[in-house]
């Protein structure tokens, strides 16, 4: 009888035992499913930190993103009617020669004005074409020691470091792309009769602009802005961060 009891006893306590193992089993297959499930939840809703950023990667994002908002600007301002017809870069009369733009609308000379005015912004069409590679040369050698005050400043923070940093090289190497353009749509030709015209005028002080500087420095102007725009859209929207790089250094 003993033996029977002792035999029941021991079953009992196997039957227990693996009865335990199967429940911290079940447990710990619960947890690892319940984190798990976390962790595919945190990726879908983008909480998942991403991978630590070093500054050498956000220096070259940064870069990046110049380079890919100079490629998308200059093809966008080369085209037909690109600084013509975007009131945001549009170039208009010189300013220090406004008061002779009055004087010759008021003696009829308005449809020269506005041929005057288009010839100016076919230049800077034209220059845009050739555009990229100066404005990518200056990115490349730009000096950006700290790139995390870049990536968290203002949206167009990159662009800005790029003006302040390389403006005065940048229109050196710019400009005989300007005078080049100037040339090939004939701006002075549209000039010179204004000129002639307004200069014959009694009392006048005689106005000759540097139309290859004034172009120039409004073209800069202008794609400076346009780029400014892509690094807005890198910044915003996933969809314009069209490389691995920037879908790290600007996905956080």
């Amino acid at each position: 009888m003993k033996k029977v009891i002792l035999a029941t006893l021991m079953l009992f306590s196997i039957s227990a035992s693996s009865q335990s193992m199967m429940e911290k089993m079940k447990l710990k297959k619960d947890s690892i499913e319940k984190a798990a499930r976390a962790k595919a939840s945190a990726v879908i809703t983008g909480t998942v930190a991403p991978p630590a950023l070093t500054n050498e990667e956000v220096i070259k994002g940064l870069k990046e993103a110049l380079t890919v908002g100079t490629n998308n600007s200059s093809g966008m301002a080369s085209k037909l009617d690109g600084f013509y017809k975007n009131p945001k870069i549009y170039i208009p009369w010189p300013e220090e020669a406004k008061d002779m733009k009055a004087k010759l609308t008021k003696m009829g000379m308005s449809k020269k004005i506005a041929e005057f005015e288009t010839s100016l912004n076919r230049a800077a069409e034209e220059a845009a074409l050739k555009a990229a590679p100066v404005f990518i040369d200056a990115i490349t050698n730009m000096s950006l020691q700290d790139g995390f005050a870049i990536l968290k400043g203002v949206d167009t923070a990159a662009t800005n470091f790029l003006r302040k940093t390389t403006y005065s090289p940048l229109k050196e190497k710019f400009m005989p792309i300007v005078k080049e353009a100037v040339a090939k749509v004939k701006v002075t030709s549209y000039w010179l009769p204004l000129a002639t015209a307004y200069n014959k005028l009694p009392g006048v002080k005689k106005q000759n602009p540097n139309l290859d500087e004034y172009v120039t420095n409004k073209a800069i102007n202008g794609l400076m802005l346009l780029i400014a725009d892509e690094e807005i859209k890198i910044r915003k929207d996933p969809m314009a961060r069209v490389t691995d790089l920037l879908k790290k250094v600007f996905g956080g």
